[in-house]
């Protein structure tokens, strides 16, 4: 079972142009990316399928070890259905953008810029508290600790009567006759 390094090559640049083009804010290009990464999946199915076989009903009297594995074949076409059908679902979103906004691309709203720069302003307003060297949590001492974790006998109000995993006390026979 010998695999060309050329498909392995091809599907490689594949999936790595496809990540490429979904990261940009243009919807047409994450549709293109979105094909390129189908088409890797697809490749890889098919680099994992391995030697060609016969198919099962082609020869009647042949070795079942000469026959092809129907599994990858199944998740190639599964991956092809699901592939148009994310590709029609973004060429709607697409679509619809254009009509709305005569733009395909994504833009930050207010909202979004606002968040961005909170965000920041959180990250070093938190940066500035920590004052140990050797602290490894927020949770510095005893007294700034959210949780407290009582027990049953802490408590005596608490009534524990739940089940458990421990072994009960079996009855002797004396006992079991006595009832």
């Amino acid at each position: 079972m010998s695999v060309s390094v050329v498909l392995i090559a091809v599907m490689a640049v594949l999936f790595a142009c496809g990540v490429y083009a979904m990261l940009e804010r243009s919807l047409t290009r994450v549709l293109i990316g979105f094909l390129l990464l189908g088409n890797a999946a697809n490749l890889l199915l098919l680099i994992v399928m391995g030697f060609p076989g016969t198919a099962p009903f082609f020869a009647k009297g042949a070795d079942s070890a000469q026959f092809s594995d129907p599994l990858p074949q199944a998740l190639t076409l599964t991956a092809i259905v699901i592939t148009f059908a994310v590709s029609a679902f973004l060429l709607a979103l697409i679509y619809r953008s254009w009509q709305l906004g005569q733009a395909d691309t994504v833009e930050d709203d207010v909202e979004d810029i606002a968040l961005r720069g909170r965000a920041v302003e959180d990250e070093e307003a938190m940066e500035d508290e920590i004052t140990t060297d050797d602290a490894t949590t927020d949770f510095v001492d005893a007294a700034s600790v959210p949780i407290t974790v009582l027990g049953s006998l802490d408590v005596p109000g608490i009534r524990d009567d739940a089940p458990t995993d421990r072994p009960t006390a079996r009855r002797s026979d004396d006992e079991e006759g006595e009832r």
